[in-house]
């Protein structure tokens, strides 16, 4: 059986369209037909109700698909294993926020290096929706997302809730002129909404990135202000360094972990798991 018809299969079943999987996959709406006609005509089953807006499993499709899941998940565990140097077990893979990835990533990489050097490791970075579908391709392991996809298959669970609060380098309020030397930290979907409608009149600053490392090292070099976390800023103002600014908002932002309830390796998901949640009591 072709692990990529597979893998066109479940993700049809994610999309409940032929067209939008085509998108997906880079290939033609033709291509993803066929996959499927194939598939379906190797198990003896139809998969997909064709419909005029889209595609829904049938029954045999849905107990089909943690079957394909699991088959392409051990696939591509069996393909990175292949890969690694004698000295290594297995590969986790981490996917992480990109606005997270500065302390997070090193973090966990060392703690788990130390106790459990037979895993080799390997750490991604994007936005929530880039990071779900490292775990729909089984590319990573395990996702620190700020708004991840529900899913069958999937298990979502709070990692730590912290706040991004309004710093600066000098004592300011929240006038007119406190946007002058802001730095626009993305913090993704969420707080970008959030943002807007706290500050409707605002432009988009002239120094954005997603990465808060830059715009905490530029702030305390150049001067300025910057939504940081709680977490992060929190030494810097207790040394004087920042200051929260006065009357500012401040935005709330859950950070949630996201793994396959049925993992190709279950020790060393709890590893990888034990280790971010040892991290994050640390940071905090």
């Amino acid at each position: 059986m072709n692990i990529e018809h597979l893998k066109t299969f479940l993700d049809v079943a994610r999309t409940g369209s032929f067209h939008r999987s085509a998108q997906r996959l880079h290939v033609s709406q033709s291509t993803v037909s066929a996959r499927i006609r194939t598939l379906e005509e190797q198990i003896g089953q139809i998969l997909f109700q064709r419909l005029k807006n889209g595609a829904v499993l049938t029954g045999p499709g849905r107990r089909m698909a943690p079957y394909a899941d699991t088959a392409v998940r051990a696939w591509e565990r069996g393909r990175q294993y292949l890969s690694l140097v004698d000295t290594h077990r297995i590969e986790c893979a981490l996917g992480v926020q990109s606005a997270l990835a500065e302390w997070m990533a090193t973090a966990w990489i060392a703690w788990v290096n130390e106790r459990h050097p037979e895993i080799a490791l390997r750490v991604e970075a994007g936005d929530s929706e880039r990071l779900m579908r490292g775990l729909d391709d089984a590319f990573i392991d395990i996702a620190v997302a700020f708004r991840p996809r529900t899913q069958p298959g999937l298990k979502i669970e709070t990692l730590y809730t912290d706040d991004l609060i309004l710093v600066s380098s000098d004592e300011r309020s929240l006038d007119p002129n406190w946007r002058d030397d802001y730095v626009f930290v993305d913090w993704g979907e969420t707080f970008r909404a959030a943002y807007a409608d706290a500050f409707p009149e605002q432009g988009m600053p002239s120094i954005r990135t997603p990465l808060p490392g830059v715009a905490l090292s530029h702030i305390l070099l150049q001067g300025g202000a910057a939504y940081l976390t709680r977490s992060i800023a929190g030494p810097w103002i207790e040394d004087g360094k920042l200051h929260e600014v006065r009357d500012a908002p401040f935005f709330p932002i859950p950070t949630f972990v996201v793994y396959p309830a049925e993992p190709v390796d279950r020790e060393m998901q709890s590893v990888a798991l034990e280790g971010l949640m040892q991290i994050v009591r640390n940071h905090r």
